[in-house]
């Protein structure tokens, strides 16, 4: 059979079935109301581009102490005004990426000389990261410039933005870097 010839007979069929009386969109409707039914949903942001295309997350688990809810289904929000329901390849798989037995939930570090990875607690990377940016910016701090006017910059510390991030937050990341006197930054979402 041909694409063609499959694809008339395809026509015809669902013509016949709403001829004779046949509604399929409460099929359809039925079947999508299975997918999703007993789950709790969760709007985000996709985090793969600047886009920022709005996605809900339908998670199932009763939220029971001792249950993890588990994402079943990942879909475009029709009510997000930047995608309106629709998903790129990358973000329709979201759901594989939050699922991956090898995603990093925790982080981790690796020694000086050492040949693995160690998981920290969020507090002790959170610390180590203050603690470096202090003595980076004290090691490097420029106040006067050759031409002896005052600069107060970091040349020691470049900054980059994530491509997700909301406008407030990038404003203040940008009162941060400012703040700190770091020159050299730029945002990922211009990759």
């Amino acid at each position: 059979m041909k694409r063609r010839t499959f694809l008339k007979g395809s026509a015809a069929a669902v013509g016949g079935a709403v001829a004779l009386g046949f509604d399929l969109k409460r099929a359809h409707a039925e079947m999508r109301e299975l997918k999703i039914s007993r789950t709790t949903e969760t709007r985000s942001i996709c985090p793969y581009c600047a886009v920022s295309c709005g996605v809900i997350i339908h998670t199932l688990g009763d939220k029971a102490k001792n249950v993890a809810p588990s994402v079943v289904h990942v879909e475009g929000d029709p009510d997000a005004p930047i995608n309106r329901g629709t998903l790129c390849p990358k973000g329709a798989t979201l759901r594989d990426d939050i699922n991956n037995p090898n995603r990093l939930m925790t982080p981790k570090v690796r020694r000086p000389g050492s040949d693995h990875w160690e998981d920290i607690t969020w507090d002790e990377a959170i610390s180590k990261i203050a603690r470096h940016i202090k003595d980076t910016r004290d090691r490097t701090f420029v106040h006067k410039n050759a031409k002896g006017q005052v600069v107060n910059r970091t040349p020691g510390i470049a900054m980059i933005g994530g491509c997700t991030d909301t406008n407030e937050f990038n404003w203040l990341q940008w009162k941060f870097i400012t703040a700190v006197g770091i020159p050299y930054r730029d945002s990922q979402a211009r990759v």
